[in-house]
């Protein structure tokens, strides 16, 4: 009966040893925002680093309503640290002419697929 009670014990312990995305890993997230100006008619005037604009994480990618979120630096960087390996979704909100709540979110699903991994998101470009 003590063996059916250690491999009970044993496997519980190895199933709850599995994480799923979000924190508590040793993984990165990083990126840039990175904003672009346009006027009435919709031509270019200027583009800029977002810096002090909020960027969201959602861990997964069946979430609908984010899990975390933080500033961007004066670059525009951001970077969300003390992840587990799995599949995330960074956004951003961009001015939106065409939307009903007048903004829509930039989305990017990035993968960290092993511990201490540093993924670089790259670059959401959003519009003011």
């Amino acid at each position: 009966m003590k063996f059916f009670t250690y491999l009970f014990a044993f496997s519980m312990l190895f199933l709850s040893c599995e994480k799923n995305e979000g924190k508590g890993g040793t993984s990165t997230i990083e990126g840039h925002l990175k904003i672009i100006n346009l006027n009435n008619q919709g031509e270019f005037i200027s583009s800029y680093a977002g810096a002090d604009e909020d960027i969201y994480i959602i861990y997964g990618l069946d979430g609908l309503t984010y899990d975390d979120k933080m500033s961007t630096s004066l670059d525009g960087s951001y970077r969300f640290d003390y992840l587990n390996p799995g599949s995330y979704q960074i956004f951003a909100y961009s001015k939106c002419d065409t939307c009903a709540s007048g903004k829509e979110a930039i989305i990017k699903t990035v993968v960290i697929s092993e511990k201490k991994e540093v993924v670089n998101a790259g670059e959401i470009v959003t519009y003011d």
